[in-house]
């Protein structure tokens, strides 16, 4: 009644209800309980996350989330909580299923898991991750070269357009300068196949690369990175800005010390 209270007169409500009108102005009055106002602060955080997420996460993830920033609520309380106030995760489809082991269409597997190199600016791997924060996801795209395993350029955007990785890969090139070709080694994302990123290569002596498709262990050591990063620092904290994750994430990715993120063995 309360919520359609603009849409039908109260009084009409309570005939048809056959409810007292006295009975719910006693009811509207009535103070809250503090179970009530536990409930809506909790909406909150669960908005929060949920919206953080894109709307994909289900009552398990948004428990998780509470969780982690030390709530102490019960499972059945964040999913019943989400059914009153109709938060659903959304459905996807079901994908097609990749087909492992192919070659690329845009470039070949010029590197073919040569991790050791000679020299400094022989070969650069890159990759593309996403971290979470309560405002939605940031994007961390990174170009390291081989031979000494560190970030020699990187980009981060909330959005997985091409510029992302275009500007991580001018950043390396603005720094390193290279006199020679190198080899850039990517997965087979959309944004390494653009044409902005075959001119770019092509302008400035890089020779792409790329894994065979549903193949991470052809681009290892970008993997081994971003797994480090995310056990040793990013799953660690629940940013609440993406400026906080930008500015904690910069710090351990342009001054790696911080962090032992050299791959080793690979």
């Amino acid at each position: 009644m309360l919520e359609h209270r603009n849409e039908f007169g109260i009084q009409t409500m309570c005939r048809v209800l056959k409810v007292a009108r006295a009975g719910y102005y006693q009811w509207l009055h009535k103070p809250l309980s503090d179970r009530t106002i536990e409930d809506q602060r909790l909406l909150g955080l669960i908005r929060a996350s949920y919206e953080g997420s894109g709307g994909v996460y289900g009552a398990p993830r948004v428990y998780q989330d509470l969780r982690e920033v030390g709530e102490g609520c019960g499972k059945n309380r964040v999913a019943r909580i989400m059914k009153c106030n109709k938060i659903k995760a959304l459905r996807g489809y079901k994908a097609p299923r990749a087909q492992g082991g192919r070659p690329a269409l845009i470039a070949a597997n010029a590197l073919n898991r040569e991790f050791t190199v000679a020299a400094p600016d022989t070969a650069w791997v890159t990759d593309i991750t996403y971290i979470r924060t309560w405002q939605g996801w940031l994007y961390l795209a990174v170009v390291l070269d081989l031979f000494s395993r560190k970030v020699i350029g990187w980009s981060m955007k909330p959005t997985i357009h091409r510029e992302l990785v275009l500007d991580a890969l001018m950043m390396a090139v603005w720094r390193r300068k290279p006199v020679k070709p190198v080899i850039i080694h990517s997965d087979q994302g959309s944004q390494y196949g653009s044409d902005d990123w075959v001119r770019f290569c092509k302008s400035n002596k890089l020779e792409p690369s790329m894994s065979r498709r549903a193949n991470c262990w052809d681009n290892a050591v970008a993997e081994s990175f971003f797994s480090s990063l995310k056990k040793e620092r990013i799953k660690k904290r629940i940013y609440k800005t993406r400026e906080m994750a930008r500015a904690d994430v910069f710090d351990v990715s342009v001054r790696p010390s911080h962090l032992d993120l050299r791959c080793a063995g690979l």
